[in-house]
């Protein structure tokens, strides 16, 4: 069975929840060090086997000469998904699942806000103002069909709380399962495509992981495909959406609104026209935290060193279909070296 030898922590942790995550490794000795002192996190990983880092792999962990298990105390692997990771054998797991019930909620939050048009009440509540043009239009929730693209922990925990809601969900996932609360599941194993999630959909809420496959999935095209009565919803990354068309998809109404969290540039750059997009909620890339949130994550760490001392799968583990090699905005095509090494270690593993 493999052995752990010497741990680095990095997270920002209680005194309390260090000590619970050094029981978690023991009799391996763990070293906590802040992510900002260099000195100490160079040195420390000379000698280590594994590190629980509050932020993502980068090169000094890649060039680690022991380490074989990083774990990255957060949700979203995208920028820990490079394809050297996979050509230095190391396994990376994250916290994905911790927060799934707050990033829900804040899913419901801007489902119910969009839905009772809460911004224009707002305002007419400054402006001493009673009622708003269209009230009487408005509808609730039940009997509405939302559409969930991305049925991991955050798309599963949507559905269940849509459901109570007593709304129509239909989702759409990699592998051939239904989760509890799905009405119909979309399968890309089957071939099937999204498409008519967006029809249907009254409100579609993107919670898939960012990879090259699912890099700006929801452009134009998809866009002309949703109701002009449908909201977008976005908890996810911002890069799974074509922004400008976005933009352009809100101010000419062919979109009802959008509750967006997360932008392909963060912060959102002042001049973007999603700022004053209409019927739109924009929040910075910020969910309220679970009272036991770092609990959680000692959790997951948990049952994984258990998984690797067996040699057993760990849970939320990066894989090959989550490789994300995109180039940042504004960079020159084919000039960024991730995706070069990547095509050649696509072309030696064919």
């Amino acid at each position: 069975m493999p052995e752990i030898g010497a741990v680095l922590a990095t997270v920002r942790y209680g005194d309390d929840e260090i000590e619970k995550l050094r029981r978690a490794f023991h009799p391996a000795p763990l070293t906590h060090v802040q992510s900002g002192d260099a000195p100490a996190l160079l040195a420390a990983l000379d000698r280590v086997d594994v590190a629980v880092i509050r932020g993502d792999v980068d090169q000094r962990f890649l060039q680690a000469p022991r380490l074989r298990w990083v774990h990255c105390d957060k949700a979203g692997l995208d920028r820990s998904a490079r394809p050297e990771v996979f050509e230095r054998g190391l396994q990376v797991t994250s916290s994905a699942g911790r927060s799934d019930a707050a990033l829900a909620e804040h899913v419901l939050f801007f489902m119910l806000a969009l839905a009772y048009d809460f911004p224009a009440f707002h305002a007419a509540q400054r402006a001493r103002r009673w009622g708003v043009p269209g009230q009487d239009d408005l509808r609730a929730l039940g009997g509405r069909t939302v559409g969930i693209l991305g049925l991991g922990h955050i798309g599963t925990a949507v559905a269940r709380r849509c459901k109570a809601f007593e709304m129509r969900v239909l989702g759409y996932r990699r592998r051939a399962a239904t989760p509890e609360g799905v009405d119909r599941a979309y399968c890309a194993e089957r071939g099937e495509s999204f498409l008519p999630i967006l029809e249907q959909s009254d409100f579609v809420v993107l919670a898939l992981p960012l990879t090259d496959a699912t890099h700006g999935m929801i452009g134009a095209r998809e866009l002309s495909r949703m109701k002009a009565s449908a909201f977008l919803v976005n908890i996810a990354r911002g890069a799974l959406t074509d922004e400008a068309a976005l933009a352009a998809a809100l101010r000419s109404g062919r979109l009802a609104g959008a509750g967006l969290d997360a932008f392909a540039a963060e912060p959102l750059p002042r001049d973007s026209p999603l700022w004053t997009a209409p019927r739109t909620l924009i929040t910075p890339h910020v969910t309220p935290k679970l009272a036991d949130r770092t609990e959680r994550s000692i959790a997951i760490i948990s049952e994984n060193i258990r998984r690797y001392r067996a040699g057993e799968t760990l849970l939320n583990l990066l894989g090959e279909g989550d490789i994300y090699t995109r180039a940042a905005p504004g960079a020159a095509p084919g000039t960024d070296p991730l995706r070069r090494l990547y095509r050649a270690v696509r072309r030696r593993w064919r």
